[in-house]
């Protein structure tokens, strides 16, 4: 076969990423340092603390969406739009209390969030979107706290 059509060797990495993951979990559990992918390894493990990150800012998001919806469309007040901001409040806590470096996360991505979800709400509810206020109408505490629900 030429060689301009030969196939490049896939490394245990990237041939079966499964299999390279317990072959990593086993090398630190024998304490054989040296034979570890260092490199993938703390690749992975930084990409581990970004999406615990990631989850937290979707889950406001979505918590914010619901929230917006809740206060600007009170017809439309359901059962299923009180479960999902419970719930979005009691994943987001779970998170930060497993994450306690993330505390600042929630506030730190507030602005990008409520963009986001605002526009959403705009589009979920057929509103205009300067129904919605351009900055966002709930402090951190009262989007976290489970008995605050906009009037």
């Amino acid at each position: 076969m030429n060689k301009f059509f030969r196939k490049p060797q896939l490394t245990p990495y990237e041939a079966d990423y499964a299999q390279w993951c317990a072959e990593q979990g086993a090398l630190l559990r024998e304490g054989r340092l040296s034979d570890l992918d260092r490199e993938n390894l703390a690749e992975e493990i930084e990409t581990l603390g970004r999406s615990e990150r990631a989850e937290i800012e979707n889950r406001l998001g979505v918590l914010l969406l619901h929230l917006l919806k809740w206060k600007f469309q009170p017809a439309g007040r359901s059962g299923s739009w009180r479960a999902s901001i419970a719930e979005q409040r009691m994943r987001l806590a779970k998170r930060l209390r497993e994450n306690p470096s993330l505390k600042n996360a929630p506030p730190e991505a507030l602005a990008e969030e409520y963009e986001i979800a605002r526009l959403k709400a705009a589009d979920e509810t057929r509103m205009d979107e300067a129904a919605f206020p351009q900055e966002c109408p709930f402090s951190i505490a009262e989007i976290l706290d489970p008995s605050f629900f906009p009037n």
